[in-house]
């Protein structure tokens, strides 16, 4: 296919792909348990997020350099979605456990099957979920242009 003869678009699809397969393999090594669901969850280590912001933005400038538009558009991209992994989603998350302790504190209102469902946690990443997931990025947007090139 065309398309993954690009190395921006190689390179990001790699990477979300790497991060998140690696999501599934840390939490069978930590938690010896096989939870294949996560590779189509956001949130935990390492962010793919970053990780294809990143990869994205690597190969823009290795491919039209660092003074184009291609490159300026990317890492203006990569900026805002992981401040908004590291911000508002996180944020978001936490509130969402705040508001599921508050269900379960004030379940015994709610009768069985109208009891409101526990709302996701796991949406934002730390500081050291973003740092990995962007290392992942970089790599692979150097891996693609070796590989195109």
């Amino acid at each position: 296919m065309k398309l993954f003869n690009n190395p921006l678009v190689l390179s990001a699809m790699l990477a979300m792909a790497v991060a998140q397969v690696t999501k599934v393999i840390l939490i069978l090594l930590t938690e010896r348990r096989w939870a294949p669901e996560r590779m189509m969850e956001t949130g935990g280590m390492p962010s793919s997020h970053s990780a294809t912001v990143s990869a994205l933005c690597t190969s823009s400038g290795l491919t039209f350099g660092v003074e184009s538009a291609p490159f300026a558009i990317s890492l203006v991209l990569g900026i805002i979605v992981i401040y908004d992994a590291t911000g508002v989603r996180r944020a978001a998350g936490r509130h969402a456990e705040i508001l599921n302790e508050l269900l379960e504190e004030f379940s015994h209102l709610f009768e069985e099957e109208k009891r409101p469902r526990a709302l996701k946690t796991l949406l934002g990443h730390t500081y050291p979920q973003v740092f990995v997931g962007s290392g992942f990025g970089i790599a692979m947007g150097f891996l693609a242009q070796y590989i195109l090139s």
